[in-house]
């Protein structure tokens, strides 16, 4: 074994190849999890501006509910890049760099999903109870997501402990 390879093995006994395989399972399989709830927004959103009652609302809501559309729409993109990256580059020996992408595009997306969910959760809101409401809805959970998916992972990743 040389010397590079040994230096690759890891504690659960993996080369660096056999940990890049695992590693970009894990990425594709979360993926699976993500993409579908995203799918399932960014199809209800599509179908919005052809209810009976999308020309009542606010200029406001309006505003809010196209900024979510393009968050959408761009977290749907870019969660769904990893798997395009995968089938285009497959056995071109890139999977450290598909990884390392990947990992960019699927955090980008999850950054991009939390505004497109704090803006829909604003529209739905703001209809029913008015803004006031709305906005503080939206910050408390807009401030928990961000928390739970960045804040979280990142003091333990800068604690060290990840």
């Amino acid at each position: 074994m040389s010397a590079e390879k040994l230096i690759e093995k890891t504690a659960a006994g993996e080369d660096g190849q056999e940990r890049r395989a695992r590693e970009l399972a894990e990425l594709l399989q979360e993926l699976r999890v993500v993409l579908p709830g995203v799918q399932v927004l960014f199809a209800f959103l599509l179908t919005v501006p052809f209810a009976p009652g999308f020309g009542g609302v606010s200029p406001l809501q309006k505003d809010v509910f196209f900024g979510t559309l393009v968050c959408t729409a761009l977290s749907t993109g870019l969660l769904m890049a990893p798997s395009a990256h995968h089938r285009i580059l497959w056995r071109r020996r890139a999977r450290e760099h598909r990884l390392k992408v990947a990992n960019r595009l699927v955090v980008a997306g999850i950054a991009l999903l939390l505004p497109a969910i704090a803006g829909s959760l604003f529209v739905i809101t703001d209809i029913i109870f008015g803004s006031r409401p709305a906005a503080i809805v939206t910050t408390v959970i807009a401030v928990f997501l961000a928390y739970v998916w960045f804040v979280m992972p990142l003091t333990r990743r800068l604690d060290g402990d990840g």
